[in-house]
């Protein structure tokens, strides 16, 4: 009876220790699973790695694109978007006169047609303002007005005109080898007009010239308008350091 017991209890035992190996075999890690993980991992971190490097080299690219546009655009000159956008209008406006002349219409007339009341009115405020007066801005700018002025004055002779060219011909119009010194002999006629006109324009001047006002209670340090003038001019630019001088010579108490 015992030696049955101990066998029957034997054999109970067998079967638990064979299920303990058998759940030991199948929480240890198998080594092909771990490979295949660890494969994965390195080709994800490869992946990663390439897209970086793409992601560098159109970085790059990008850069090197906009440098060169950079360069680009200072070589080109200072005014170089106005005149882009002038050569542009000036493409349209071709382009619109081809189509207008296709459809047999009037350019102008098309063209009058899509312009708004106002911007017809403020262009012809433009046009009436003919030589406008926009103040002293130096004496070249002065002179060209002036000239500009005088020029638009003269009314060309077209009498004298042919009479001159019948009897000069092609020597009326000089060339660089033409002796034109002592040559022409002004009419009376042009000497009386040059000369009214320069007497105009001098009473103009005078008309226009101002003089400074006289100021009664000034100190009389001058003997003529002259030394006047000079005095004024110094005072302007050396006053402020004669300023002391002066008054110790007024009070008396120069050294």
């Amino acid at each position: 009876m015992a030696a049955a017991a101990v066998s029957a209890l034997e054999g109970l035992g067998a079967p638990e220790a064979d299920g303990g190996g058998s759940s030991g075999s199948e929480d240890e890690p198998r080594p092909g699973t771990a490979a295949a993980a660890a494969a994965q991992k390195r080709e994800e971190r490869l992946r990663k790695f390439r897209e970086l490097h793409m992601m560098r080299n159109e970085a790059r690219r990008l850069n090197h694109q906009e440098v060169v546009e950079e360069d680009k655009r200072l070589k080109l000159p200072a005014n170089w978007e106005a005149k882009k956008a002038r050569l542009e209008w000036q493409l349209k406006e071709e382009e619109k006169k081809k189509e207008c002349a296709a459809r047999g219409e009037d350019y102008e007339r098309v063209k009058l047609l899509e312009i708004s009341a106002e911007e017809a009115e403020r262009w012809e405020r433009k046009k009436k303002r003919k030589n406008p007066d926009l103040g002293f801005s130096d004496y070249a700018a002065a002179q060209l007005r002036q000239y500009q002025r005088l020029t638009r004055q003269i009314k060309p002779d077209l009498e004298q005109y042919e009479k001159l060219k019948e009897q000069y011909g092609e020597a009326l119009y000089p060339t660089s080898n033409s002796l034109l010194h002592g040559t022409h002999v002004p009419s009376k006629e042009g000497v009386d007009r040059m000369v009214a006109d320069l007497e105009k324009q001098i009473e103009k001047r005078e008309k226009y010239s101002r003089r400074r006002p006289y100021n009664d209670d000034a100190d009389i340090d001058y003997i003529n308008e002259r030394n006047a003038k000079f005095n004024k001019k110094a005072e302007r630019f050396y006053g402020k350091y004669t300023a002391e001088i002066k008054q110790n010579l007024e009070r008396g108490t120069a050294v």
